[in-house]
């Protein structure tokens, strides 16, 4: 079984040395080669993940003692599949895409490589094994984006994106030197089960272990999945080629999920960590969200989207919802990738013509009309509050019946309710003759996805921590005071209700809001328009230490 993971990480870097070293000989077959070596990784990948389906141990392989381990356990076997599968996808696409490129065989030695690091990561069963593959993923993804060396534009967010890399990689390096120092030894196995021996280890300062390593794998994170304020690399990265964008959004930005999901027993000990990685993330997918609303180009507005689904995801982290995250990225990944695949042919469509039927639905959302006559507003906010509490409630007492004991999963639950409630608020604005049906449709495919999504869901956390005890600590991890945390689900329920049921009257009564609160719409438009002034923010601090550093030159009589 130790050749079935040498393979897998090894295969796709010979397809990378091959199609390198080989470039007169191969031509334009550098992508059969590419294609060949990524079918064979997709079946390998899936013999991995049976394997560790039908409950058998973990297999590793020890090139040197505890360091150079390569280890598939259950969620190395399921980011082995989807990496393998994205990564075949995306090289089938570029096939034809790509064929018209000066660097036809550079792009497809870069993208096996990048495949082969991204392997060699999610494998890596120590912790220099996977500073180096986390390193590496960066500097491939900075040669993949700046491709079109003509483009000013692409080498420029290449390079931006290679900066914000840099700045997650160094908390990540102070974390593996701690845990290092503590422990004595680089081997996640030997690491996890001395840290839950020992909890309260401290390091620097006296400070927890936990809490500090934590933080520092927390922000390396964040950096790596695009959360506020280390965003901005994300949605300007789109001049590069449509398959690397589809590759970043669909793989490679899942890193930070992936990597919270690796240190779990690190977090399962640390509750203020997981509490601030909620904090970050809410606000991750409220302003990506919104900043993707605004957007005029698609693949801007699909670059801020992936944006709001990486705080989304790390908010399930910091709920103590870990297995859950796993799943939503790779639904992400798979859905994205998808979109960006598709992107390109979209806007030639659209150039000739939108296709778009001049319907209600197309008045609702493009010419933003509003039926003049709709059900009575009070029927539909009672039905707006209850259907989905109930379907949600439903759902998860069928999968989990204990599930609303977890406060993590109270949050979820909560969240599923506004999402839910927002679908049947929009059918209602939407008025049409059928209002009765396209109500229906909305309920039966809410409660699909809902019951999908939470058998899936509780799927994948058998799975990928089989222990229950440690899966419940997970969750008590994220916990926090009954009382406070009873008090902010009421207060922002009441404001959620009490928005849509003043949104329901006026709307029916055609009633206007004042002066105040047209301009406090203006001021958040404009603040929208400008993304939250954080690019200005950048460019003030780049200009400013630029001029201290010609200052510092001349003082020290460098130039």
């Amino acid at each position: 079984m130790q050749q079935l993971i040498l393979l897998i990480v090894a295969l796709p870097f010979f397809a990378a040395l091959i199609i390198q070293v080989l470039p007169h000989r191969l031509g334009r077959r550098a992508a059969t080669v590419s294609l060949v070596v990524g079918w064979l990784v997709l079946l390998l990948a899936a013999v991995g993940l049976s394997l560790a389906l039908e409950g058998n141990q973990a297999i590793e392989a020890r090139l040197y003692d505890d360091v150079a381990v390569l280890r598939i356990d259950p969620l190395a076997a399921v980011m082995i599949l989807v990496i393998s599968a994205i990564s075949l996808i995306v090289s089938h696409y570029s096939v034809r895409y790509m064929v018209e490129e000066p660097g036809y065989r550079r792009f497809f030695a870069l993208l096996s490589a990048m495949t082969g690091v991204l392997l060699l990561m999610v494998s890596a069963g120590d912790l220099l094994t996977l500073l180096v593959a986390w390193h590496l993923v960066g500097v491939l993804l900075y040669f993949l984006l700046a491709f079109d060396t003509r483009s000013k534009s692409a080498s420029r967010y290449a390079l931006w994106t290679w900066m914000t890399f840099r700045f997650g990689d160094l908390p990540l390096i102070l974390a593996a030197v701690l845990l290092y120092q503590a422990f004595d030894s680089w081997s996640f196995v030997e690491i996890f089960r001395q840290l839950a021996a020992a909890p309260d280890t401290r390091t620097i300062f006296d400070l927890r272990l936990v809490d500090v390593a934590g933080g520092l794998i927390a922000v390396a994170a964040f950096a790596r999945s695009a959360q506020f304020f280390l965003h901005t690399w994300l949605p300007y990265t789109m001049s590069g080629p449509t398959p690397v964008s589809a590759l970043m959004h669909a793989g490679i930005v899942n890193a930070g999920g992936f990597l919270v999901n690796r240190f779990a027993p690190v977090f399962v000990e640390t509750s203020g960590v997981m509490h601030w990685m909620f904090v970050v993330g809410l606000a991750t997918a409220v302003i990506g969200s919104v900043l993707m609303l605004a957007q005029s180009d698609i693949k801007k507005a699909l670059g801020y989207s992936t944006m709001g689904q990486m705080g989304f995801m790390i908010m399930e982290c910091g709920l103590g919802a870990f297995s859950l995250a796993i799943y939503h990225l790779i639904a992400h990944g798979l859905f994205k990738g998808t979109l960006f695949l598709g992107a390109g042919g979209v806007i030639h469509e659209a150039r000739k013509s939108d296709g778009v039927p001049k319907d209600p639905m197309y008045g609702f959302i493009v010419e933003k009309n509003t039926a003049p006559s709709r059900k009575p507003w009070l029927l539909m906010a009672g039905l707006t509050l209850i259907v989905p509490a109930a379907i949600l409630l439903g759902a998860h007492w069928l999968v989990a019946q204990d599930f609303y004991q977890k406060q993590g999963a109270v949050v979820l639950l909560f969240f599923g309710w506004v999402t839910g409630a927002q679908l049947i608020f929009s059918a209602y604005r939407m008025g049409n003759a059928k209002l009765g049906r396209l109500f229906a449709q909305v309920v039966i495919s809410f409660a699909i996805v809902i019951l999908g999504y939470s058998m899936i869901g509780h799927a994948f956390d058998t799975f990928l921590f089989p222990d229950e005890v440690f899966r419940a600590s997970i969750y008590a991890a994220a916990e926090i005071d009954v009382l406070w945390f009873d008090l902010l689900v009421m207060v922002v329920t009441v404001i959620i209700v009490a928005g849509w049921l003043h949104t329901y009257y006026h709307e029916r009564n055609g009633r206007r809001t004042g002066k105040i609160f047209s301009h406090l719409r203006f001021s958040l438009y404009v603040a929208i328009s400008r993304e939250f002034y954080v690019g200005d923010i950048y460019a003030w601090l780049a200009r400013h230490l630029e001029r201290l550093s010609v200052r510092l030159n001349v003082w020290m009589r460098w130039v």
